[in-house]
């Protein structure tokens, strides 16, 4: 795989199914546009597959309850609303489809009302004169020329988002039906006001819709974050569901109990907590209802990145992620903090199940594996069915395999990881690649960075150092109040155990990461040095004390993470030891980066400097904290350029 072939990576986002009909949203870099491509695909369940719509940038579908409508997010081209997600809807036969939105920033994913008639989303409403908008009784505002933004609260921004207090995501329905007959687009009005809300989800009666808000309506200044039922004709909201940490994704089965995604913050302590399946009954009473955990607290962590809990039958179908799988496991409805050794897996044994949907006794879901970055597969009857080859073209170009590696660290401690092996006899470069996070995990799917250095020549150690997710609660929260410790040793013994193949060559070692994996390249450039001939840190954190002021979640994450006390963070802080560093380093950073803000790439690039390193800084503009993973495609093929041309000088 080369960098231009990430124009290869067709992958499935989303999936919905009723009434026999499954459909996937896709998605794909195109670099002669320098944006992203995707249109709805109809996935026979008999291996049949083909077009559904002919949008450029089609996503999000779902199928109304009564199987007749199909509703879909469609960005048009140029400028405006129209260029933005809108709400579209067509029949499930087929036919043109109709927009029905014209929001300004464009609106969220659609959730159709029990009645097929409604739909509920929700979309970010900028203030007057805010974003192209015009002042009352005026002329739209350029960027340049808007007023100042007045902020009273920590949380203000978010990364890849952008400032939130002059834009709140607010819920909005409408139906659907009448919006298709009617020769206007409809006039909308909010349902919500005052906080960012997320993920509608009607309730069986149709009369409500719940969404996820920050604690106390979005008024604490809090990583914590409840459930409200919202009336669908307009009113108060109530407070559903009081959590015990942060809720993620949710779903109500048709007897009125709710099953919803929940990590759990004992004292208030955030940091590297397992997300579980819970439930609570539905009432009409005023105050919140009672919720209970269904998942053992250690071992089972609920991936909510693959979607809400799915009911099906006497079970709930959830995502969990497991010794760098992602797994489609079913947890019975009656179960009490069930382990994950009791709950039966569907799919995704070595492999990443990436969304999934289910009707009857029919569970399709999208799976990455070594060899594909997703398809379509059919689960039944304890097999799988794969229905799509999206990824055909990707393997043409080119795939490394991949092997397992086990072995134990300083201390003893078990750890795990891959070797993405280059093509020949060797010995081979190698590069010690560390994923970012720190609460993440390196997966089983395909993993377009890899292939690339490998297909270059080089060979790749991936792992799941402790502090990574999926190997139970406590390995995550290894490293809370403990950076550059275990998790050094963990991938120190990684690149030691592959080192020990004679096809490897130990001479030329470099290593690289991004975000948390900047840190860690930042930190074992300064303290392991000899190991490695050069270093490539993105997007990093150098400096936990200007962190903790600058970074969109820097004034919780420092704190949790690393402590209060300023001399304990200058102590944790590779920039403490940028003097150390004598191997040629590459500091590399966006500069709309809000995650890692950009002060912490200059304010190492000029250490370094100064310090007399061969140091080099290099800035992509316009992009942010996930330029790697989904910034413009042109920026991303650079960014691969970049590496490449800098490991084939260093190693």
């Amino acid at each position: 795989m080369r960098p231009s072939d990430i124009e290869t990576l067709t992958v499935p986002r989303t999936l919905t199914l009723r009434g026999g009909v499954l459909l996937a949203g896709l998605s794909r870099p195109d670099l002669k546009t320098n944006t992203y491509r995707g249109h709805l695909r109809k996935v026979g369940l008999d291996g049949t597959e083909g077009p559904w719509t002919q949008g450029e940038r089609d996503s999000a579908p779902s199928i109304s309850p009564d199987g007749r409508w199909v509703a879909f997010l469609r960005s048009g081209e140029g400028e405006g609303p129209v260029a933005k997600p809108q709400l579209h809807v067509m029949p499930v036969g087929g036919g043109e489809s109709k927009r029905l939105t014209e929001s300004p920033l464009g609106v969220g994913a659609p959730s159709w009302a029990p009645d097929s008639r409604r739909i509920a989303f929700t979309a970010r409403v900028p203030d007057a004169g805010r974003y192209g908008t015009a002042e009352p009784d005026g002329e739209p505002v350029k960027a340049e020329e808007e007023a100042p933004r007045r902020i009273t609260r920590l949380i203000y921004r978010i990364d890849d988002i952008g400032f939130l207090g002059d834009r709140p995501q607010l819920l909005f329905a409408l139906d659907a039906v009448a919006a298709l007959d009617a020769d206007e687009l409809p006039e909308l009005t909010p349902l919500t006001e005052g906080a960012d809300v997320e993920h509608p989800v009607w309730t069986p009666d149709g009369k409500t819709v719940i969404v996820g808000v920050g604690r106390d309506w979005g008024r604490s200044e809090t990583e914590q974050s409840d459930l409200y039922a919202i009336p669908a004709t307009g009113g108060e909201p109530r407070l559903l569901v009081r959590s015990a940490g942060a809720v993620h994704r949710w779903a109500v089965s048709e007897d009125g109990v709710l099953w919803f995604i929940c990590a759990e913050f004992p004292d208030g302590s955030q940091e590297a907590r397992n997300a579980g399946l819970w439930s609570a009954v539905l009432s009409e009473g005023d105050g919140p209802i009672e919720a209970r955990r269904l998942t053992e607290i250690e071992s089972v962590d609920c991936d909510s990145g693959a979607g809400a809990p799915v009911p099906f039958g006497d079970e709930i179908l959830v995502a969990v992620r497991n010794r760098g799988a992602v797994e489609l496991r079913a947890v019975p409805r009656d179960a009490d903090l069930a382990p994950l050794d009791s709950l039966r897996r569907l799919a995704g044994e070595r492999a990443a199940v990436h969304a999934f949907a289910a009707e009857g006794s029919t569970v399709a879901a999208v799976i990455a594996t070594p060899q594909s970055a997703g398809e379509v597969v059919l689960l039944a009857d304890g097999t799988e069915r794969i229905l799509t080859d999206y990824s055909e073209a990707l393997r043409d170009k080119g795939i490394r395999p991949v092997e397992e590696l086990n072995t134990k660290s300083a201390d003893g401690y078990p750890v795990h990881g891959w070797l993405v092996l280059p093509e020949g006899e060797g010995p081979h470069p190698v590069l010690l690649v560390v994923h970012g996070g720190p609460f993440a995990a390196q997966d089983w799917g395909l993993f377009d960075e890899a292939q690339v250095y490998a297909s270059a020549g080089y060979a790749v150690i991936l792992g799941n150092p402790r502090g990574s997710a999926g190997y139970g609660e406590s390995h995550g929260r290894a490293i809370v109040r403990g950076f550059g410790t275990v998790d050094v040793d963990d991938v120190l013994a990684l690149l030691d155990a592959a080192l020990t193949r004679p096809d490897l060559d130990t001479e030329r070692v470099g290593v690289m990461g991004g975000s948390y994996g900047g840190f860690m390249t930042s930190w074992l450039a300064s303290h392991h040095g000899e190991r490695f001939r050069a270093a490539w840190s993105e997007r990093a954190v150098n400096a936990w004390d200007s962190m903790l002021g600058s970074s969109d979640i820097g004034y919780m994450f420092v704190d949790g993470y690393i402590g209060t006390d300023l001399a304990e963070q200058r102590r944790v802080s590779p920039l403490s030891y940028a003097e150390k560093i004598d191997i040629p380093f590459a500091v590399v950073h966006s500069e709309h980066d809000w995650r890692c803000p950009l002060e912490q790439a200059q304010r190492m690039f000029v250490a370094l400097k100064r310090g007399g390193a061969d140091a080099e800084l290099l800035l992509f503009p316009g992009e942010g904290h996930e330029l790697s993973r989904s910034g413009r495609p042109k920026h991303r093929v650079q960014r691969f350029d970049a590496v490449l041309e800098w490991w084939s000088r260093h190693l």
